[in-house]
């Protein structure tokens, strides 16, 4: 099976010796993989929230249980 290199569009044999399908090499490869670390290319959906909100850490629960865990176990 043929397909397209996402970088240059050159037709690339689909297969287990075609090493950097489904690019045509290893320079088309690094290509793409620097537009999704400029964010050149980003999969769509909605934007992120205030991030710092993400994840509620309640930090004293967190300490009181690994007391807990570890009083149980130097006991044992």
């Amino acid at each position: 099976m043929k397909v397209k290199c996402p970088t240059c569009q050159t037709d690339v044999n689909w297969e287990e010796k075609s090493e950097f399908r489904p690019f045509c090499c290893k320079r088309c490869q690094m290509i793409d993989l620097g537009d999704w670390a400029t964010e050149s290319n980003a999969i769509a959906g909605k934007p992120a929230t205030n991030t710092n909100d993400a994840i509620a850490v309640d930090v004293e629960e967190i300490e009181a249980l690994l007391a807990k865990q570890s009083d149980s176990f130097f006991t044992h």
